[in-house]
């Protein structure tokens, strides 16, 4: 599996929202796993001052990562490959 970094922009005092955000992308990796495509979810990183945060997945594939931040209704502004 590749690893890759969800970008989302997170608005001020949205701490909150990424909290939940996190459950949901845990629980849509879950479901894809169970359906056969593998998905794990890493860790994630807010950063407030810069309005970003973070998602780091492992995924067969970039269509894999994005199906899981879809079912997670998290609004990517970019899917990249990142270093492991």
């Amino acid at each position: 599996m590749q690893r890759y970094a969800v970008e989302v922009y997170s608005p001020r005092g949205g701490s909150e929202e990424f909290r939940l955000s996190i459950a949901r992308l845990r629980q849509a990796a879950r479901a894809l796993t169970q359906e056969g495509t593998p998905i794990k979810y890493r860790r994630s990183l807010f950063l407030p001052t810069d309005e970003t945060s973070f998602h780091i997945l492992d995924g067969s594939s970039y269509e894999a990562v994005s199906e899981a931040a879809k079912r997670a209704a998290i609004d990517a502004a970019r899917i990249v490959e990142a270093a492991q």
